[in-house]
């Protein structure tokens, strides 16, 4: 077998195989890359020795077994037996559903995840979204303190396990996107620093030295991380990939890395025949995050809107801290604003960051369904002080109002875990390290950052007790108790409803009408199907207009609600969303 590293600046590279030693030879092909055959099979653990030192794991290594600490060990993905053929499914038209393999059952494993696949085919979910699961750490955490980012956490499953929930999800209908971190890797156990100029001091990101995309040796990093992309795709017969904070990505050059992985991506696609997409975290409000790479964009397929959820969850709440002090400042007109155009810091000032931000998106020429909207997501739930959702200070009839915007905005709709029944379990921040002055540092640094916004330490859950995961684990007897099983109902119908109604998937940015009135009442409508929220704690009523016969039906509501009068009038319950039909009847 032929194993292979980069290591530019090493004079001696060793090859450390199943217990035994043996030099490796410069690459005359490849500067900076060593080489060496050695007799090796699935499972033969290895690791390189640079200059003498000890062995480190492989920077491209396939497993994990042991952990990051540990010596590698070989994989060959040509042996799992794949039992369904795959054809991928498009971003178009799809409902994601962002999941933590950790929390998503007590066990925390693929194969108990993946025996929960069939609620989500039935609640007409068509892609889940896995949060990270390269190794880290210990045995829980959220997964961005991943450091090896070509393997898949031992504790979860490792690569067979993975493999096997992403058969099982083909097999309900159900593509898988998975979530990856390009932008840093974990603080303990990076090896990646002694291997070669993977980082740089050029420029520094909220975790120190920036990847190395556009300083010296930044060819072969930016090789790396495409190649560790593809490889997900390809290997795992994944359907997307979800990359972290794109903006944390700091690039130079005059090809941006995203530009250049879109296009390996794209390039993948069309040798497989599969549709792959990729799918970016950014809060600049940048329309080039998703414009096409011709038109001078990176081309990304879509990216996450926090401007749409900021906007609800101040419309839903009343919140007005931080970061959502700018949207609370415009009442509903943010949401109406980020309906209409997406994003609602679209050049404007900003006062939370006291200077202007954005850039208005182009909505002729950009798809609705590249916006992600929702209502909830890892981490607009779990950077919260103790993880809160919104089912813990928001009624059902709230929650099914959250849930129509949500799933009858022209955006691609994404729930979080749970939140289809109002889970009540919160979802917190947990974390494993082995390193204890690195968990008295998270434990203490966490506490301190709440601090400073009234939280008492005591309040705060600590990340390292093992209880704090156990809180954020689902509760899987909840769906079939009330009010949980009602909201379920709801989201079922109001998918099915999406899956059933053009006009709800239509990418152009078509509304009829779309108001916040004084009557209390918000509506849109796309195509003959009009959405009406009443968020108030009373009934109220609100005009359709002269044409009312042209309302033919109800066709869903949380609450009961009667066409409206001859005097065109509709009385809307407290606290409930209704979709009409408008139409000949």
């Amino acid at each position: 077998m032929l194993f292979e590293v980069w290591a530019p600046h090493a004079e001696r590279v060793g090859l450390h195989v199943d217990g035994r030693d043996r030099p490796m030879e410069p690459d005359p092909g490849r500067p900076g890359w060593w080489r060496a055959v050695a007799g090796a099979g699935p499972g033969t653990r290895y690791g390189f020795a640079l200059d003498g030192g000890p062995p480190l794991p492989d920077p491209r290594s396939r497993r994990q077994p042991d952990g990051p600490e540990g010596l590698s060990a070989v994989v060959d993905h040509s042996r799992f037996r794949w039992e369904r053929e795959w054809f991928g499914r498009p971003l178009p038209g799809a409902v994601l559903y962002e999941l933590h393999i950790g929390t998503f059952t007590h066990e925390g494993t693929f194969d108990a995840a993946a025996e929960q696949l069939p609620h989500l085919a039935g609640l007409g979910i068509t892609h889940v979204q896995l949060m990270p699961v390269c190794p880290f750490p210990g045995t829980h955490g959220w997964g961005y303190d991943g450091v090896a980012p070509w393997a898949v956490h031992e504790p979860y499953g490792g690569p067979e396990g993975l493999a096997r929930f992403v058969d099982a999800a083909h097999g309900h209908g159900l593509g898988v996107v998975l979530d990856v971190v390009h932008n840093h890797l974990g603080p303990s156990g990076n090896h990646l620093p002694a291997f070669g100029p993977y980082f740089t001091d050029t420029h520094h990101t909220p975790w120190g030295a920036a990847v190395n995309l556009d300083a010296p040796g930044s060819d072969e990093v930016r090789a790396y991380f495409i190649g560790s992309a593809l490889a997900w795709l390809r290997d795992f017969r994944l359907d997307g990939l979800r990359l972290d904070a794109v903006h944390a990505l700091r690039d130079t050059r005059a090809r941006h890395f995203l530009a250049e992985l879109s296009a390996a991506v794209d390039a993948l696609a069309a040798r497989t025949g599969r549709p792959l997409f990729l799918i970016g975290e950014s809060d600049l409000n940048d329309p080039r995050t998703t414009a096409p790479r011709e038109a001078g964009g990176h081309g990304l397929h879509a990216q996450w809107n926090d401007d749409f959820h900021h906007a609800l969850h101040t419309f839903l709440t009343g919140e007005r801290q931080g970061y959502y002090a700018d949207f609370a400042a415009e009442g509903p007109g943010a949401l109406v604003k980020t309906l209409m155009g997406g994003f609602f810091h679209d050049g404007a000032h900003s006062a939370f960051r006291g200077r202007r931000h954005g850039s208005p998106l182009n909505t002729h020429t950009t798809p609705a369904y590249r916006l992600l909207g929702y209502a909830q997501t890892h981490d607009q739930v779990g950077n919260r002080a103790v993880g809160d959702r919104l089912s813990a200070r928001l009624s059902p009839g709230l929650l099914a109002c959250a849930a129509a915007v949500v799933l009858c905005a022209p955006f691609t709709p994404m729930l979080f875990m749970g939140e289809e029944w109002g889970a009540r379990t919160p979802w917190q921040y947990f974390t494993d390290h082995q390193d204890p002055e690195l968990a008295e540092a998270v434990r203490s640094g966490r506490r301190r950052e709440f601090a400073a916004h009234g939280w008492a330490e005591g309040d705060v859950p600590d990340p390292q007790d093992p209880a704090t995961r156990l809180r954020s684990c689902l509760d899987w007897r909840e769906p079939e108790r009330e009010p949980h099983r009602a909201l379920l109902d709801w989201y079922r119908r109001l998918i099915a409803l999406r899956r059933s109604e053009p006009a709800l998937t239509d990418p152009t940015w078509s509304y009829t009408g779309l108001s916040s009135g004084s009557d209390g009442c918000f509506s849109f409508q796309r195509g003959p199907l009009r959405v009406l929220l009443n968020p108030c704690d009373r009934p109220v009523k609100t005009w359709l207009g002269p044409r009312t016969g042209e309302v033919a039906e109800v066709v869903a509501a949380w609450r009961r609600v009667e066409l409206p009068g001859p005097d065109g009038m509709l009385r809307l319950p407290p606290e409930t969303a209704a979709v009409l039909r408008c139409g000949s009847r």
